[in-house]
């Protein structure tokens, strides 16, 4: 690398690692280089999106700020400056930044944030308003689910149920809250293609990680787990007894049960 720029023929990942070590030492106190946040097969430019949508959702960046350069994060994160524009792109493309020539990129107004873009809603999750966020999706459930289910009641084929018993045995199953995580997860997922709706398919997968920040955050004594089991245990019986009203109602029970929960942490 010259003067800050890959050689001919050199990949922005290989200069960033070659200037490394000599920019580390430049990097200004307790600020986390990108490279230190990557994760197994992420790319460079992607891992420094990650750290700049983490900080505008959490509000280091309020709607309007004028981000940094791109001099000044290639510095920051010890990056070239083709990482940062690729990083930028992919902020703009989730609806976070925007960027005109001689002005630079400053962060959108909330409202306009993709907020069903699994990276957001990641940042979204972690972000100090927490509880907030949690709320959302708790409005979101009572909006989609009892409808969902109470379709999934009438439609689900064999197989969609055999996913669904699965996924509510594998929570009563569970040793670790992460697996129980997972299988809570799985089971509203298996739910939501059950309903026969395509809208709801890639709704689904696209708010699984916010589900995952909901479950762990509302599962906490082994008295709420004994209770939540039920409670999801009347859903997926009357889901295979394909009884739609049923299902709704114990639905409604559910989210009110994790309704409390939220309230009381």
């Amino acid at each position: 690398m010259r003067d800050g720029k890959p050689n001919k023929g050199e990949t922005p990942a290989k200069a960033a690692s070659a200037e490394r070590p000599a920019a580390a030492r430049r990097a200004p106190a307790g600020v986390r280089r990108a490279d230190a946040a990557r994760m197994p097969g992420s790319s460079v430019h992607a891992s420094l999106a990650n750290e700049i949508g983490l900080r505008i959702v959490r509000g280091d960046y309020p709607p309007g700020t004028i981000l940094p350069n791109e001099a000044k994060w290639s510095e920051t994160f010890d990056v070239s400056r083709s990482a940062v524009r690729e990083a930028i792109k992919m902020l703009m493309a989730k609806s976070l930044l925007a960027s005109r020539p001689k002005i630079g990129s400053w962060v959108e107004p909330k409202e306009r944030w993709n907020l069903l873009d699994r990276d957001v809603l990641a940042w979204y999750a972690t972000s100090p308003d927490r509880e907030v966020f949690l709320k959302t999706v708790q409005e979101f459930r009572h909006i989609i689910e009892p409808e969902a289910t109470a379709f999934a009641a009438l439609r689900r084929t064999d197989e969609q149920m055999a996913e669904i018993s699965q996924a509510c045995r594998e929570m009563g199953e569970a040793t670790t809250l992460q697996e129980r995580t997972r299988a809570d997860t799985r089971f509203h997922l298996a739910i939501l293609r059950a309903s026969g709706n395509d809208l709801l398919v890639p709704l689904g997968v696209l708010i699984e990680s916010a589900f995952d920040h909901l479950f762990a955050y509302t599962t906490r004594e082994l008295d709420d787990l004994q209770h939540a089991q039920k409670l999801h245990e009347a859903i997926e019986k009357n889901v295979r007894l394909q009884r739609p009203d049923a299902a709704r109602n114990a639905v409604r029970k559910l989210l009110a049960n994790t309704d409390a929960v939220i309230r009381s942490r």
